[in-house]
């Protein structure tokens, strides 16, 4: 039903996105199942188009932007005894680097997914991290590191973590990392792209 606004998701279009949510939302049909079958059905095939070169990053982001937007549209017709929260993630790059089109395709599709998400941006201090995860109690924790010099700033990031802060995961994303180095340095879990760090923070918070 839904494969014309996942199409559209493929193809960036926002304004057509934004047009076939309101028709589908006008219609009656459910906001769950616009999102699950239309919008994130069309990110997951970008997704694995990204990953195997057959699109690129300006036409992931133009995706991106056309979920965001359709999304915002299906937000106030959740019920509200329906519980679309999964959780709360802090999300940052660590400091040092200021990259961060990856990590803020993640923060988005959480958002669209049900959590609550604390952007802190970019070249952003542990003791930042730390602070706001005791000030808002948060269930993950995200970090990014897209070089490979800041990427070996985060065994010290996790271990400080570890120190300071009990029950709360820790996901750790970037270009030059791999699942071995996610172990080694303590970290939850390794998000190599965006669907897969939304399976985990839900697998790492339970839902």
């Amino acid at each position: 039903m839904f494969d014309e606004l996942k199409d559209t998701i493929i193809d960036g279009n926002e304004q057509k996105a934004e047009e076939l949510t309101a028709r589908f939302l006008n219609a009656g049909e459910d906001p769950r199942e616009i999102l699950d079958t239309g919008l994130l059905a069309g990110m997951e095939v970008v997704g694995r188009r990204f990953k195997a070169y057959e699109m690129y990053l300006p036409e992931v982001l133009m995706s991106a932007s056309a979920m965001k937007n359709a999304f915002n549209l299906l937000k106030p017709h959740f019920s509200k005894s329906e519980d679309i929260f999964l959780g709360k993630v802090i999300m940052a790059t660590i400091e040092g680097d200021v990259h961060d089109i990856g990590k803020n395709i993640v923060s988005m599709m959480l958002e669209c997914c049900g959590f609550e998400v604390i952007d802190l941006g970019v070249d952003v201090p542990v003791r930042k991290i730390i602070e706001t995860c005791k000030e808002e109690t948060v269930d993950l924790i995200g970090i990014s590191a897209l070089l490979t010099t800041t990427m070996m700033a985060l065994e010290g990031a996790v271990r400080m973590i570890r120190g300071e802060i009990t029950g709360v995961k820790v996901m750790v994303g970037g270009a030059p990392l791999t699942h071995e180095f996610a172990e080694k340095i303590g970290a939850d879990g390794f998000a190599p792209d965006a669907l897969r760090a939304i399976n985990m923070a839900k697998d790492l918070i339970g839902k």
